[in-house]
């Protein structure tokens, strides 16, 4: 299982905090982003699974809106990797790994360590 842990947040110009302050620009490693495609969509950007979210990270089009998407597509599937993981960052700093919940956990991103061999609680 593949473990990114938060360690590969960086916050540029602040210490690096769960959630971060308000307005800190957040970076985060290529590497994080495709593990949580990986588990989201099974690493498929431009994916339209019919569940109501979309693109690699399955954002749902109004937090897609909110966090400034529209700027580079309609949907995040119509957008590129890079768009994604742009608008991804904001929904980071706005929600935190929380937008993300069960694949963040799993990832180790928040809630402590996966549980062993993926089971209940990872």
């Amino acid at each position: 299982m593949l473990r990114l842990g938060i360690a590969v947040v960086v916050l540029v110009g602040v210490a690096a905090t769960p959630g971060g302050p308000a307005g800190a620009a957040v970076r985060v490693a290529d590497m994080v982003w495709d593990g949580l495609a990986e588990c989201e969509s099974g690493g498929d950007w431009q994916a339209d699974t019919g569940n109501g979210y979309y693109g690699g990270l399955q954002i749902w089009p109004p937090t897609w809106e909110v966090a400034g998407g529209l700027h580079f597509a309609d949907r995040p599937d119509h957008a590129s990797r890079r768009e994604q993981t742009t608008v991804g960052e904001e929904i980071l700093r706005r929600q935190g790994w929380e937008a993300w919940p069960d694949c963040a956990r799993e990832l180790g991103l928040i809630g402590g360590a996966p549980a062993p061999g993926g089971g209940p609680g990872s």
